[in-house]
């Protein structure tokens, strides 16, 4: 049997997409079946458009997904820089496509959470609302959502960036959010990179600093919520507000 040399199995992975059945290709597909008809794949081929000379966008897009082990979670969490590094021919376009698209879809599951404007009252409805801000982060950050006299969001603000293991939280900063914003309640927010859920001696402490200054506001801490990437530990949960 005659070898196939590399210009030949080149222009047989280009043709791949022409040569599928319309009904197969992911735009034909999505249009005649609905978007939710594809795979994540087929979705990343339709972002990319195009494909690498010598691979079809649906070869290079189900590589990437492999190297990522199927899960889209772990390619969003790739930098540009990192995903021009792993995958050679892809240029800054592509990637900041691809990535922007997984951004949209985060903010758009954070947006359908509060859409109807939900009273805030469990830490589940505050994780739903507040995760996203937390999602593929190598680093500290501290948030809070102000809340009115019903328990509904005001306004999510982030209050300090640090590093791996901490970031550093000026109670004054948070003080003043709140009275700008009249808020009647709060909760905090923070994550922990490590994925360890167990609040620090410093957690505690700053939870009863900012407790007790809220007090002088006339506001209550509602919460203090610690999120990593597959759970949340909420204090008044455990009864420790």
């Amino acid at each position: 049997m005659k070898p196939i040399d590399e210009i030949e199995i080149r222009q047989h992975r280009d043709r791949l997409i022409k040569e599928m059945d319309r009904d197969e290709r992911p735009r034909e597909k999505a249009i005649k079946y609905g978007i939710k008809s594809l795979s994540d794949n087929e979705l990343m081929a339709i972002i990319f458009s195009t494909g690498l000379k010598g691979k079809s966008v649906i070869e290079m897009s189900r590589d990437i997904l492999s190297d990522n082990k199927g899960h889209l979670s772990k390619v969003a969490r790739l930098s540009v820089a990192e995903m021009l590094k792993r995958y050679k021919g892809i240029g800054p376009a592509k990637a900041l496509t691809l990535l922007a698209a997984l951004e949209l879809g985060s903010r758009s599951a954070a947006d359908a959470a509060t859409i109807d404007d939900p009273v805030v009252n469990s830490s589940g409805v505050a994780y739903s609302i507040m995760k996203h801000h937390f999602e593929r982060l190598d680093h500290e950050e501290f948030w809070v959502l102000l809340l009115s006299q019903s328990g509904k969001p005001i306004r999510e603000i982030k209050i300090g960036q640090g590093g791996v293991a901490a970031t550093a939280v000026d109670v004054k900063l948070i003080m003043k959010a709140a009275i700008e914003h009249l808020a009647s309640a709060m909760i905090v927010f923070h994550n922990h990179p490590s994925g360890n859920l167990k609040p620090s001696a410093q957690d505690n402490a700053l939870t009863i600093k900012i407790r007790e200054a809220a007090k002088l506001i006339d506001t209550r801490l509602n919460d203090h919520i610690i999120i990593t990437d597959a759970s949340y530990y909420s204090y008044n949960d455990d009864g420790r507000l």
